[in-house]
């Protein structure tokens, strides 16, 4: 996040959409930080959490996790190869028409969590 912040400098604010892990929040930089580089930081993140279920970015997890688990068991020796080899996993997993099977339509979806979404 330091590095992240050393990347925007001018910025008054940064944005931060992520999920709602234990670590997500500003008293992580009181962890790992002195307090004035901790206070810094803080000031400069806004956190936009997504809901807990139901979310992008659970989707975006499970596709990595599908991924993951067709991972070459050996040492990748750069990252132009492990680019190459993602490349040919995604197109695989898109030629196969892999999908997210929820386990109640966007009606019942957008009933059961519409206390996450502003109106």
């Amino acid at each position: 996040m330091k590095e992240l912040s050393g990347l925007y400098p001018d910025a008054r604010r940064i944005r931060l959409v992520q999920d709602n892990l234990n670590t997500h929040t500003g008293g992580s930089f009181y962890e790992t930080f002195d307090g004035k580089t901790a206070r810094s930081l803080v000031g400069r993140f806004e956190y936009h959490y997504t809901p807990k279920k139901a979310s992008w970015l659970n989707m975006v997890e499970i596709e990595l996790s599908a991924l993951s688990e067709n991972c070459p068991d050996r040492r990748i020796a750069s990252t132009e190869e492990l680019q190459s080899i993602m490349e040919i996993r995604v197109r695989q997993r898109n030629d196969s028409c892999a999908k997210i099977r929820w386990q109640f339509s966007t009606t019942d979806a957008r009933e059961k969590f519409k206390r996450f979404y502003k109106k």
